[in-house]
């Protein structure tokens, strides 16, 4: 009787956990990890867990919108909103921006943003599937939490003269 008790309590102490967890990942903030070459070599990928970079995002930038140029946001992708992206935000709605290894300059719409990876080479993002509404942003990638060496803030950073003064 006594070890059933204490199964029990157990279970609902881990459930609750979980809840509570989830709740706090879902409204406030998640924990992602980097796969692809895309943003190297801000963050590394792997594919085992502990072996390339692991994120921590902050979601109270969703409310509102509130995102500056240079910030890195995890977002669905546009044409299969079951994959996850992380990328550079290069330009905000209503900004214009020259395209690289161009001189076609494209006005933001409103309401969606222009992103990048850091490694254009190997980056599939706004070049190839043009703006991202700004719906599909889950998050503003803070810190890297893992490896140790590299646990610190993430820089915003962004090229500068793409974004255009008119």
């Amino acid at each position: 009787m006594g070890t059933c008790n204490q199964i029990w309590s157990t279970a609902k102490t881990l459930a609750t956990g979980a809840v509570i967890g989830l709740t706090i990942s879902d409204r406030y903030l998640t924990i992602v990890t980097t796969r692809g070459d895309s943003m190297h070599p801000t963050f590394t990928a792997s594919s085992s867990f502990f072996q390339g970079d692991v994120l921590f995002a902050e979601r109270g930038c969703l409310d509102k919108y509130k995102f500056s140029r240079g910030d890195v946001v995890i977002f669905k992708c546009p044409s299969d909103h079951k994959e996850d992206f992380v990328k550079r935000l290069i330009a905000l709605p209503g900004e214009w921006i020259q395209l690289p290894v161009s001189s076609e300059i494209i006005k933001i719409p409103e309401g969606h943003c222009w992103v990048e990876g850091d490694n254009a080479a190997r980056s599939w993002d706004s070049r190839s599937f043009g703006p991202i509404p700004l719906g599909l942003i889950k998050g503003r990638v803070t810190h890297i939490i893992w490896p140790p060496s590299k646990m610190g803030r993430v820089e915003r950073k962004w090229p500068q003269g793409r974004v255009l003064p008119f």
